[in-house]
């Protein structure tokens, strides 16, 4: 079996809402182990984007792949007939997912939080997901809260629980959709040293943010997105220090 050149690859991604277009075309590739960052104004597509790679959203024309894989689709000679929901769900097991709203369940504990996706979406024992939960709580610097229920954490701390939760279903990619913008400017940095330990991992990441500095520090490619089309992409020394079109030079000017 070879490996695929893509870790996630995107290719002609249109959607609309309510016959207004949000995503034009958008063609999007990241390779295993590296970093992309999605920058952009509000309404500019960034958010649906990430929830179109594992199947969150419909695409209404394009394709998706994660690992090689089509995702949300199978094909059938020249057609494209949607999985059920089965078998989607299997394949956003392998995708972890990082919500700006933490979005943990409150009846649970952190590390009922952390362990039930492998238990329930990938049939792993109790005591291997939690004793892998007990180990990335720890990771993230919540070794000792394990006990402890989402409404008596901070917000960094529940999301850091967040992110602990995505790593534990061991995904092909995790996708972080502006993980620091529910939160209080003096928890922003906890989360960001959190995102930095996965980065050193070798994780395969893509992720919206307003961090432009962040996104500078950590990406290996920095993506642009305005109006539903990705105008500028690059290294991060290219498209932030020396951007080549308008848009993106006004766009930056208003962030840095």
């Amino acid at each position: 079996m070879t490996t695929p050149e893509y870790a996630v690859e995107l290719r002609g991604i249109r959607k609309s809402y309510a016959g207004t277009e949000v995503l034009r075309g958008v063609d999007l590739a990241v390779r295993a182990g590296e970093v992309t960052a999605i920058l952009g104004p509000s309404g500019s597509g960034k958010s649906t984007l990430l929830r179109i790679i594992n199947h969150l959203e419909k695409v209404d024309a394009g394709i998706v792949r994660v690992g090689g894989e089509l995702v949300g689709y199978r094909r059938k000679g020249a057609t494209l007939h949607e999985l059920r929901e089965r078998e989607i769900l299997r394949q956003r097991s392998r995708i972890g997912f990082v919500f700006q709203n933490f979005n943990l369940f409150p009846h649970l504990t952190v590390l009922e939080n952390v362990a039930l996706a492998p238990i329930a979406a990938q049939g792993r024992p109790r005591a291997e997901a939690e004793a892998a939960a007990t180990d990335l709580l720890r990771r993230v610097g919540l070794g000792d809260r394990s006990a402890a229920y989402p409404r008596q954490l901070s917000g960094g701390q529940q999301q850091r629980v967040a992110i602990a939760r995505a790593l534990a279903l061991r995904p092909r990619v995790i996708l972080f959709d502006e993980p620091t913008s529910a939160l209080d400017p003096e928890l922003v940095g906890e989360v960001l040293d959190a995102i930095r330990g996965v980065v050193r991992a070798g994780a395969t990441l893509v992720i919206v943010t307003h961090e432009v500095g962040f996104a500078r520090e950590i990406a290996d490619t920095v993506v642009l997105l305005d109006a539903g089309r990705i105008i500028e992409q690059g290294p991060p020394h290219e498209v932030l220090d020396n951007p080549g079109h308008d848009r993106t030079k006004a766009f930056l000017s208003h962030v840095l």
